[in-house]
């Protein structure tokens, strides 16, 4: 079976992508399994790094205003197209999956175009540009919360699939993590994540945050500050006399390596709402509190964040309304009252989707074995 999957930009695209991948590859190691993405995203370390190959085709994502940059633009998706034609003419995929980012675009629309399968997943509960525009066409949407049917076509081929996890999110057990950790059964004890890169208005509040908590000893605290949090904010905490020799419970690193044992052994987490994390939280049934980042296109972390707010399983804190104090009111009432965490708890876990990759697998069966289908394609 050859397989073609089209997606870039960012690791919210690629990994889906590479999970999709390795599944398939598990099951049918006779497949040749091949990736379309550009030179300059993530998928140009990640995708040959996981020994797949890599087709690049260039183009960059279109402003809503008339300028010399879209005109360019549009000329490289134009000739995007052309290069996807000659990729999959030369490649003659069995089945095209697209996983969002720009590049999709050319590769799943000329995939639709040549009749071959075409199936799309989109991470986010508000979908990208991309992923709507080839709703039109492709033969299956694949989605990873509920919440974003009704942004697509009425009569489109829908099925909710959830995001890929990893394993070791799925086979977590609390007590083992705390035990390996050497935190204690009875500790409090709270996580926190701002990227990998490290948003700064997130770690200014989680500084304030500890700042007000770490004396009073109540509560464990792991914060992974990212890669350019980490330059400063250890600094920041030490002016306000917070150091790891005066405050051990609080840890401040600079990336979670070990994350499915940490956030295993939370009692709750603070958070982004990027879609795989979302994923996670679920998976682990964990309290959370998300502070969606509004650097985001189309704010898609907010809305992901309100389809769990929206089902009672998460609380949100927009970043306009981030304080220290705001964390240490929300976070203080929480464990002031174990049965809202608890039904946070039970609430998040009804929205795990432990069999992500199985049901998307499958849904790449369905397409494969479809006759004769007929394709409405999108005019450009």
């Amino acid at each position: 079976m050859k397989i073609l999957l089209a997606g870039g930009g960012t690791g919210g695209h690629v990994n889906p992508a590479l999970a999709i991948a390795g599944f398939i590859k598990a099951r049918k190691p006779d497949s040749d399994i091949r990736f379309v993405g550009t030179d300059k995203g993530i998928e140009s370390s990640l995708v040959p790094k996981a020994g797949y190959p890599l087709y690049t085709i260039e183009i960059y994502g279109l402003k809503r205003r008339l300028t010399l940059k879209n005109v360019k633009a549009f000329q490289k998706t134009l000739r995007s197209l052309s290069e996807s034609k000659k990729i999959l003419n030369e490649f003659k995929p069995d089945v095209v999956i697209g996983t969002g980012g720009y590049v999709s675009f050319p590769v799943l629309y000329k995939a639709a175009e040549l009749g071959i399968p075409t199936l799309i997943h989109e991470q986010n509960a508000y979908p990208g540009i991309t992923s709507k525009i080839l709703s039109r066409v492709v033969d299956k949407i694949m989605i990873s919360f509920d919440d974003s049917r009704k942004y697509f076509p009425k009569n489109a081929d829908i099925n909710l699939v959830g995001n890929p996890i990893r394993e070791e999110f799925i086979c977590h057990d609390k007590k083992r993590a705390r035990d390996k950790l050497g935190i204690g059964q009875d500790e409090k004890y709270i996580v926190s994540v701002g990227g990998s890169m490290g948003a700064r208005d997130f770690n200014n509040a989680i500084i304030d945050f500890i700042a007000l908590h770490a004396p009073e000893r109540k509560y464990r605290h792991t914060h992974a500050c990212g890669q350019r949090g980490f330059k400063w904010m250890p600094q920041k905490l030490e002016d306000k006399g917070i150091t790891r020799e005066n405050y051990p419970l609080c840890d401040i690193r600079e990336y979670i390596y070990d994350m499915p044992d940490v956030l295993s052994a939370a009692d709750l987490v603070i958070s982004r709402a990027g879609a795989i994390t979302l994923g996670e939280i679920a998976a682990l049934g964990k309290p959370a509190i998300l502070v969606p980042s509004p650097n985001v296109t189309h704010n898609h972390q907010f809305h992901n964040a309100m389809s769990f707010v929206n089902k009672n399983a998460a609380v949100l804190i927009e970043e306009k309304e981030l304080t220290g104090e705001r964390l240490k009111k929300e976070v203080d009432a929480l464990f002031s009252f174990s049965d809202r965490l608890e039904e946070l708890s039970k609430n998040v876990a009804e929205l795990a989707i432990y069999d992500s990759t199985q049901k998307i697998y499958n849904c790449i069966s369905e397409v494969l074995n479809r006759k004769n289908k007929k394709r409405k394609i999108l005019k450009i």
